[in-house]
């Protein structure tokens, strides 16, 4: 299924194509990771027995624990602005800004804890 990146992820993207934080960090990935890994999850048959469904999320970020940030996706399009951090140990979506700004505000000020 394709999925429409929102305006302000693929403003970020055409201006900086990622952004990597300390340590190699991926803040904002680069379009390739952001589309070879969304593949990856919703193609791994172990990740269908362990984990529900990706289809509803476009994971764009990781915190570099295993955990990974997303945008809900409904119908291949984000329909809100929201971002959300998916836990891989308990499999929760836990969200956390309003929109992509607000995520990046709060991630490099400490403000969001994973």
């Amino acid at each position: 299924m394709a999925v429409r990146i929102p305006d302000d992820l693929r403003a970020l993207l055409t201006e900086s194509n990622g952004i990597d934080g300390e340590h190699g960090l991926g803040l904002v990935w680069p379009l390739q990771r952001i589309v070879e890994d969304n593949l990856a999850f919703r193609a791994r048959p172990d990740f269908h027995e362990l984990y529900m469904s990706f289809t509803d999320l476009l994971f764009f970020a990781d915190a570099g624990n295993g955990d990974q940030f997303a945008y809900a996706i409904s119908a291949g399009e984000v329909r809100r602005r929201d971002v959300f951090v998916w836990n891989h140990e308990n499999d929760s979506r836990t969200w956390i800004a309003p929109d992509l700004r607000t995520y990046l505000d709060r991630w490099l000020s400490g403000k969001i804890v994973v």
